[in-house]
């Protein structure tokens, strides 16, 4: 499949303060790869500096035409706000605006993937639920068919009966469309069931490989130190 992502040496300092040292890792095409560490540990500014948003020393080599879509951590709509689902999704597709009848084939395309009605559609998006929401940005992102996905902790906020579907999608994304996943996550049981690899980062990297290897209790409790910020359940 080969590399699409490769990082090497990267170094991040923000307001004169180290935030990354000397990062690197590379990420083949199809695989998901979740990274995890205790907050403060530099893991959104790693995502930031992938995006290309913050300066940075080292390398960050994208496969040449690598298509990139990114999910935040959280996505907040104002009550007042009168935009519909349908709006939401105009916004980023103006090419699909012409004719009407191929814009909403492929609006309801995604959102079959991620499990929705097409009926959603009508609703503003300051009145759907927060799983909702977080499933319609993830059809939005899929639009345009990206090679590689970033979700920062795509299940922050969300009610935990919506997680399991979240991360279902994730999947099946991976799977059925061979699309590249680079995760956020606090919940080690995500990471075992649904990550390829693993990325143990606190400003420097910890561990890095399979799950089932990378995971060393030991090391996740220095990772982690006396915050304790991961979840291991069921």
């Amino acid at each position: 499949m080969g590399k699409v992502l490769e990082v090497k040496n990267l170094s991040i300092e923000l307001d004169g303060e180290s935030i990354l040292k000397d990062i690197s890792f590379e990420v083949q095409k199809g695989e998901a790869l979740a990274v995890i560490g205790p907050n403060g540990a530099g893991k959104s500014v790693l995502f930031r500096a992938l995006l290309g948003l913050l300066p940075y020393n080292g390398e960050i080599k994208w496969r040449e035409g690598t298509k990139i879509g990114y999910a935040p951590q959280r996505f907040f709509v104002d009550k007042s706000v009168p935009v519909t689902a349908r709006e939401f999704f105009l916004l980023k597709s103006k090419k699909f605006w012409f004719p009407q009848k191929d814009f909403v084939e492929h609006m309801d395309h995604e959102l079959e993937l991620v499990g929705m009605d097409k009926n959603i559609l009508k609703k503003r998006l300051s009145e759907v639920s927060g799983g909702q929401l977080q499933r319609l940005l993830i059809a939005w992102v899929m639009l345009d068919h990206p090679d590689v996905l970033l979700f920062d902790e795509p299940t922050a906020g969300i009610d935990a009966g919506f997680e399991e579907t979240i991360y279902k999608i994730m999947h099946r994304l991976q799977t059925e469309r061979g699309t590249t996943i680079l995760l956020i996550s606090h919940e080690l049981n995500v990471v075992y069931r649904y990550a390829d690899n693993v990325l143990c980062l606190n400003k420097k990297i910890f561990c890095h490989g399979a799950p089932a290897e990378a995971l060393d209790p030991k090391d996740l409790a220095m990772l982690y130190g006396e915050e304790g910020g991961y979840h291991h359940h069921s």
